[in-house]
């Protein structure tokens, strides 16, 4: 194996793997390296939506991208990626309204999008309930990937794509150093590697390598449950199906002139106090993911956060799914809780510490959105393109 390359890449979750694709599409020698045996953190502990139609406005094309990368993708290898479509169902007028101006903006920008009633709704997802479903806004364009999958795959399609990229899982890189053209890494096999740039993408992990900056970051974990049904072939809800609290939570709607004007009624006060918004995405298995919560805690108190789920959360995220579908909610196969570094004002952490060594992490809830774009626009910067 070769000792030096013309990039090095640590974490080999989306944001990384996507930095090493676009390298090497440009034919550049890249080194990517994973701590773990395979990722098992945010990448594969999501739902596996990809929503540009949910992204802040600075992020809309980064996502509008990733889709173009990953349909391009899935055309030669199976990544898990099936079209089906976003859809956000407005349950009152305050929802309708936001739907509305949305398309107005999406309109501006050229992307697909319309405006379904409430027949339309059931008549393409007859599992919803239609007491619930006062209008909707459908984004054809959208794709879901199975979060347990996309990954593992996307890594074998890099590998067999380009023979200069090499994955190291397994190797966890423990000490950098730079002299300004040039950067140097040692791992935990006491291996050496040279490269012209590091690229330190491993999420809240970085602090292996940068633990005084990690401190300083300003960087916060978010805590995620999910609940998995078990397998309902009968139940008919394809795409990513996000509801009136994702209405009220997602930055695309914040940005709409009527969001600060909305009331939040009295029955879903419980469920914003724990960040919680109803999304539903059926699985190639016929399973049903239901979601999400969200719990916060800053770097230096990540582990206060424990890796427990509460069940009163689950609870709460139940009995608001029961307002939305018409199937049973409760047959459970299996719950967990997913970490995302994020920060609490920037949409991403960059740093570069000098010409060579850069840190782009804490990508939070817009990873599998659009990771591959952003990766995209950063290495055609990092490598001067």
């Amino acid at each position: 194996m070769e000792k030096h390359f013309d990039l090095i890449v640590v974490g080999a979750g989306v944001l990384g793997t996507f930095h090493a694709y676009h390298a090497a599409r440009l034919g550049k020698r890249v080194l990517l390296t994973e701590k773990d045996q395979y990722p098992v953190n945010a990448t594969v502990r999501n739902f596996g939506q990809a929503v540009p139609s949910g992204m802040p406005e600075d992020w809309l094309e980064y996502g509008r991208r990733s889709l173009h990368f990953y349909k391009s993708i899935q055309a030669e290898f199976d990544i898990s990626v099936r079209q089906n479509g976003s859809v956000y169902i407005a349950s009152d007028e305050d929802e309708q309204q936001l739907i509305h101006e949305l398309k107005a903006r999406m309109d501006q920008r050229s992307y697909s999008c319309q405006l379904m009633d409430t027949n339309q709704i059931m008549a393409k997802w007859p599992s919803l309930k239609k007491s619930y479903c006062k209008e909707a806004l459908f984004f054809p364009e959208e794709v879901s990937v199975e979060p347990e999958k996309l990954i593992y795959r996307l890594l074998a399609y890099c590998v067999i794509k380009f023979p200069h990229l090499i994955y190291r899982p397994s190797t966890t890189v423990i000490d950098c150093d730079s002299n300004g053209n040039s950067v140097t890494i040692r791992t935990n096999h006491k291996e050496t590697f040279t490269a012209d740039k590091l690229l330190v993408c491993n999420g809240g992990e970085f602090k292996i390598l940068f633990s005084d900056l990690f401190q300083k970051s300003g960087i916060q974990v978010s805590k995620l449950q999910m609940l998995r049904t078990l397998p309902m072939p009968s139940v008919s809800l394809d795409g990513n199906i996000l509801t009136g609290l994702t209405i009220r939570r997602y930055e695309s709607f914040q940005e709409c002139p009527s969001f600060n004007t909305i009331k939040t009624p009295d029955h879903l006060f419980e469920l914003k106090k724990w960040g919680i918004h109803i999304l539903f995405k059926k699985a190639v298995d016929h399973s049903i993911i239901i979601g999400d919560s969200h719990e916060y805690a800053d770097v230096n108190h990540t582990d206060d956060l424990g890796f427990s789920t509460h069940e009163f959360i689950n609870e709460l995220m139940l009995a608001e799914a029961e307002r939305i579908v018409d199937f049973d909610v409760r047959k459970i196969a299996t719950a967990w809780a997913g970490f995302y570094p994020q920060h609490a004002e920037k949409d991403i952490i960059e740093y570069d510490i000098d010409r060579c060594i850069h840190i782009r992490t804490a990508i939070g809830g817009k990873g599998m959105t659009s990771a591959c774009g952003y990766a995209e626009a950063s290495i055609h910067s990092l490598m001067g393109y």
